[in-house]
């Protein structure tokens, strides 16, 4: 698949923004009121402006950006109306946390229940988004059981090295934060590593003999390809790319989450490293996400000549 810039901002800074804001949720539920308003404020701003930057970016890949309201009306069937429909409705409770949590409004009661719901509309978004991809049964990559969990994981990982790092700012950096980071860090890089171990052993199960449907009688090879020009399709859902290029990325991923790790860890006696945690962390959801849809090869490619997808 073509990994188009705008899908990309789309998945990295939204995962990224939804995260915080879940464990800014979380945060609330177990600890009550925020330390101060500034870090309360700026931790929520930072978050919606990532969630949202991130949700209008998804936009900028649409033909019609301006029909892109439609999309809402098809959550009955469609997991990227769900995805709209939790994404906008997040909004709701995550304001309200907002004002109670920073102090701006004067109800601490209310700062539990509404730290809950905003961490549960938070997964629940990011969770529709995954879902986007692992329902494609026409995309042998995105149709397997890790592709969810890599998503959250992203979404956790991103969003607790974000409030590390603004933690940080503040003086408010703890052990509890770093540990988490940590933990969230190396977890996603797991489960990337055996997401790829899972899309390399399962092997390309689509072929053209079984798509015309005339394999029974032996192998199967176009007399001409389809057109003589290269057309829409080709080019969004076509992209090939080189194995000896995919495994350099697959490395460089794994390597810029190691050193989040380490700079997250180092952290506790440098708090500033955090900030430079955070920037390795978002940097590599960038790039792993380029490489999501750059390894995806949809079965469309049969037709334009491909032996296997």
């Amino acid at each position: 698949m073509h990994p188009a810039y705008s899908v990309i901002l789309f998945t990295t800074a939204s995962g990224a923004g939804y995260g915080l804001l879940a464990l800014l949720g979380l945060v609330g539920f177990n600890h009550g009121p925020a330390s101060t308003m500034a870090f309360a404020l700026t931790a929520i701003a930072v978050a919606l402006a990532l969630a949202t930057m991130g949700l209008l970016s998804s936009t900028f890949h649409l033909g019609h950006p301006e029909r892109a309201w439609r999309a809402f009306s098809q959550w009955r069937s469609s997991w990227l109306s769900r995805e709209g429909v939790a994404a906008v409705a997040t909004y709701v409770p995550a304001l309200a946390f907002a004002a109670v949590w920073s102090g701006l409004a004067d109800a601490p009661g209310l700062i539990g229940p509404l730290g809950l719901l905003t961490f549960a509309m938070c997964a629940v978004t990011v969770f529709c988004t995954a879902k986007i991809y692992s329902t494609l049964t026409t995309i042998r990559a995105w149709n397997q059981p890790l592709t969810v969990p890599v998503y959250l994981g992203f979404a956790l990982a991103t969003g607790s090295a974000l409030l590390a790092a603004i933690a940080s700012l503040f003086g408010r950096l703890q052990y509890f934060q770093v540990v988490v980071t940590v933990v969230a860090l190396a977890l996603v890089a797991l489960l990337k590593f055996f997401y790829w171990q899972a899309i390399d052993a399962a092997g390309k199960a689509h072929t053209i003999e079984a798509a015309t449907g005339l394999g029974r009688i032996g192998k199967v090879s176009q007399w001409e390809v389809p057109h003589t020009a290269t057309n829409y399709i080709q080019t969004e859902m076509g992209y090939a790319m080189a194995r000896k290029h995919a495994a350099k990325l697959r490395r460089l991923v794994l390597i810029l989450l190691a050193l989040a790790v380490l700079a997250a860890w180092l952290a506790l006696p440098v708090p500033l490293l955090s900030i430079v945690a955070a920037l390795l962390a978002l940097a590599a959801a960038a790039v792993e996400r380029w490489l999501f849809f750059a390894e995806a090869q949809h079965v469309v490619t049969l037709f334009y000549g491909a032996a296997k997808a």
